[in-house]
């Protein structure tokens, strides 16, 4: 019997080759605590960052970019503007929109931003832990900073098929066991360790280089998404493997999305059709 995830291993390792080959542009509009580690995380991996927030500017820097990326971790109502100049830009062009709701739940500032992007523009991708994206359907969930209160098996899985289906977007969910659907198909992805949440920025990085993937992937944004998770998680393993304290570890890191290839995907991507919704 042949493997049955030798097709997600080949693509992960193509779309890798694809984004050191022509280092896509990834527009950020990000939050200032995570600006200098995204960009870091999308160069180790071979993109090429961009953090560009003024009015006056988003909508061209969108336009020229591979991906554009949204963090609301630090807000403001002219980031507010800016995002929704930035996205409707890029969807005038067919650029993948990344949206990481950073906080989503915390306040109603944060959980109203969110919709409100989402009513004016449309998005590819959201990415967030369970209780930042479940705060999108259900208002009663609350999250604590950037932490989730919930696990992936809470009934996010449906929850997270509705969001989906309701944006037609790709709705991505970080946890021991990473959910990734499209609303249809549900991927899991049982790549990382748990000290990849104890470095600030790791979970914004994930959506930077998501963005990098979905640049250079063509139509299907659901296994781009799902190959950004599974080689950033690797990497996360390759690092601990080299140290297990947070400061050495952010360095390992960095050098694991340098230096990993085909050969680690093959032997660490864990990801697997989780059937559908």
């Amino acid at each position: 019997m042949g493997d049955p995830f030798a097709g997600m291993r080949t693509m992960t390792a193509d779309l890798l080759v694809k984004v050191r080959e022509t280092a896509p542009l990834v527009h950020n509009i990000t939050n200032y605590v995570v600006m200098t580690s995204s960009a870091n995380i999308l160069l180790s991996a071979g993109a090429s960052p961009v953090m560009a927030h003024s009015r006056k500017e988003v909508a061209d820097m969108a336009a020229m970019a591979g991906a554009l990326v949204l963090n609301i971790g630090t807000l403001s109502e002219s980031w507010i503007e800016a995002m929704v100049l930035a996205a409707g830009a890029a969807n005038q062009r067919g650029i993948p929109v990344i949206l990481d709701p950073v906080g989503a739940g915390a306040t109603g500032f944060r959980t109203r931003t969110v919709m409100h992007i989402l009513r004016q523009v449309d998005v590819s991708v959201i990415r967030g832990n369970a209780s930042e994206v479940f705060s999108l359907s259900d208002h009663s969930v609350t999250t604590r900073g950037v932490d989730s209160s919930l696990s992936l098996s809470d009934g996010i899985v449906d929850s997270a098929g509705a969001i989906a289906r309701q944006h037609g977007c790709i709705v991505a969910i970080s946890g021991e066991r990473d959910l990734i659907t499209d609303g249809d198909r549900v991927l899991r992805v049982a790549n990382g360790v748990p000290l990849m949440t104890r470095v600030t920025g790791l979970g914004c990085g994930l959506s930077a280089v998501t963005g990098a993937f979905c640049a250079v992937a063509g139509e299907d944004l659901l296994a781009a998404t799902a190959a950004a998770f599974g080689f950033y998680g690797l990497c996360g393993q390759l690092a601990f493997d080299a140290s297990d304290r947070p400061g050495s570890f952010y360095v390992a890191f960095l050098d694991a999305l340098y230096a990993a290839g085909s050969a680690e995907i093959d032997d660490l991507l864990d990801i697997r059709q989780d059937g559908s919704i």
